[in-house]
């Protein structure tokens, strides 16, 4: 079956949605007020890690085929155990219930009474409604498109553009001076907060839901069905980067309004200088959709999965335990699941990362497999010898570790991810010399 351009639309919408939460419209606006005059640098910076890792995560499983084989090139046990932690650390384990709470917090509870926004009552009644929409939602998820292309997608996105051309009717302010490291290195500084906001995870995950949505509507054929997967990364980071644009130079002259401590907190300055008092409205009802979508995608994803993994339990089985287990951690609390998810996140992310590089040049190394074990083990090492140090040693083993470049802005796994790529090659090259002198011989 051939897409047409209307259908890959549609499908890029999809993703998009998936792709665009509650911390993709916080960030932005923060690098936005830091960075000030420095905007379009610092912005520069942070759509090629916000954006570009997706996008290359996506073309990443759409050339394996499935995460599942990107992750069988490294080792069998590998593919057993990475995917489990990422599919638990960005689904029940931190990103769904956050997102639960965060459309509680941002599209709920501006219009309760005090008493009640601080009752735990309200947040599980809320959740309930929440997680139950998505649940039934996610029975259906050949309908996806449908669900994200034609409607969430289209309202969220109109919503965005009335407030970016509300502000240019009604200027906001202008730029100030950059803080910090905005100032000194704008474009380094973006590039590392775009690497916060885990996507690059999430792109892993998601493909088997835009693959398996794809073969629903009739693209059986695994060249095609990897094009239009690739098609889809690219629409949908076309679409990020423009929203980042727009939120970034929200939040840049959003300065005049007064300084805040987050992004949600300048979303609101802004809303409600643009529009009063129905500004807590609008804005409410963005965070909601894009929580809801995430929460979607999210919860799709990781059933999927679950089922290919553990047949015995099926798919729509796998939605109703997932989204039971999200509506529970929301209303326990999320400050003792982030304590213990947000350090696996931190020990798995640059592992999603090399292993994303790797699949990109797998037509360069497919000579060499030994190149994905030595990769994968010296950043993986590092990542949990790094955790360790960072949550259960007060950091006493940073001093060490600081000989490593970048360890302090959180790239410290680039240098043994080099040594391993150059071990790896080596490896192969011995190996593949050895073979051929034992061919010779016989």
């Amino acid at each position: 079956m051939n897409f047409s351009a209307k259908q890959i639309v549609f499908i890029s919408f999809m993703l998009f949605s998936m792709f665009f939460g509650a911390g993709n419209l916080i960030f932005p606006p923060f690098l936005g007020q830091s960075a000030g005059t420095n905007l379009w640098i610092a912005l520069a910076g942070f759509i090629v890690s916000a954006v570009g890792l997706p996008i290359l995560g996506v073309i990443a499983v759409a050339k394996a085929g499935s995460f599942n084989e990107l992750n069988q090139r490294v080792h069998p046990l590998f593919a057993l155990i990475f995917p489990f932690l990422i599919y638990i650390a960005i689904g029940p384990g931190l990103a769904i219930p956050r997102a639960g709470s965060l459309a509680f917090e941002m599209g709920m509870a501006p219009f309760l009474p005090e008493n009640l926004v601080s009752s735990p009552v309200s947040l599980l009644i809320y959740s309930i409604i929440f997680f139950g929409l998505v649940t039934w939602l996610c029975m259906y998820p050949s309908k996806l498109i449908d669900l994200f292309g034609k409607l969430l997608t289209p309202i969220l996105l109109a919503l965005i553009a009335i407030i970016f051309v509300k502000s240019l009717m009604d200027p906001i302010g202008s730029f100030a001076a950059p803080k910090e490291s905005y100032g000194s290195i704008p474009v380094f500084q973006g590039f590392l907060d775009g690497y916060q906001t885990m996507d690059a995870l999430a792109a892993l995950a998601f493909g088997i839901v835009i693959a398996n949505t794809l073969k629903s509507q009739g693209v059986v054929e695994f060249k095609k069905r990897s094009l239009y997967m690739m098609y889809a990364s690219l629409g949908a980071g076309l679409l990020l980067t423009v929203i980042y644009l727009i939120l970034g130079y929200l939040g840049a002259a959003s300065s005049s309004l007064g300084q805040t401590e987050n992004g949600a907190q300048i979303l609101s300055n802004v809303m409600t200088h643009l529009f009063g008092q129905s500004g807590t409205f609008i804005l409410g009802l963005v965070f909601t959709i894009a929580c809801f979508c995430v929460s979607i995608g999210l919860v799709t994803s990781c059933s999927q999965f679950f089922a290919n993994a553990i047949p015995k339990v099926n798919y729509k089985k796998w939605v109703i335990i997932l989204a039971a287990l999200s509506t529970a951690i929301a209303n326990l609390g999320l400050t003792q699941i982030l304590q213990i998810s947000v350090p696996i996140l931190g020990m798995i992310y640059p592992i999603a990362i090399v292993i994303i590089f790797l699949g990109l040049i797998d037509d360069l190394i497919k000579n060499f497999r030994q190149v994905y074990i030595s990769v994968i083990s010296f950043v993986a090492l590092f990542s949990i010898i790094d955790t360790i140090n960072k949550s259960f040693l007060a950091s006493k083993w940073s001093g060490l570790l600081d000989i490593f470049p970048f360890y302090k802005e959180g790239l410290g796994w680039i240098i043994p991810a080099v040594i391993g790529l150059i071990i790896g090659y080596l490896l192969g090259i011995v190996r593949g010399t050895s073979s051929d002198n034992k061919n010779l011989k016989n």
